[in-house]
């Protein structure tokens, strides 16, 4: 049993992605806003990204800014590239846990407000020549 065990940790570790990438979980912002930020910056430079996210006017740039930052560091520290050859090959926001509170209404009665928050990925890949 430990054989086999041994044998699939050693299939993950080979078919694990090997692309520099940062993660924010728990942020408290909507998914739906944060996937407008990502939707201008995939498939561009880190550098222009980031020049993207730092004029946008839409709220969740900043938080996005600040993860694409993060994986650049990430590849130049642990893979050894050059932030210049680096481009936004994925980002994705997945919904994390909701907040859920209560609105108290007429007759005894209470709406429910759902306070919703994100998991940013951005995931870099070296632009290809």
């Amino acid at each position: 049993m430990a054989t086999n065990t041994r044998e699939k940790t050693k299939r993950i570790a080979e078919n694990k992605d090997k692309r520099p990438y940062a993660t924010a979980r728990h942020i408290r912002m909507s998914p739906y806003k944060v996937r407008r930020a990502l939707a201008l910056i995939r498939g561009k430079s880190v550098n222009e990204a980031v020049a993207l996210l730092e004029y946008a006017t839409v709220i969740s740039a900043e938080p996005v800014k600040k993860v694409v930052l993060s994986a650049a560091a990430n590849a130049e520290h642990n893979f050894g590239m050059d932030r210049g050859d680096l481009i936004v090959a994925e980002a994705y926001a997945d919904q994390g846990p909701t907040l859920k509170r209560m609105n108290p209404v007429s007759k005894g009665r209470a709406h429910a407000i759902l306070k919703r928050t994100s998991h940013i990925t951005v995931v870099l890949d070296v632009k290809s020549k």
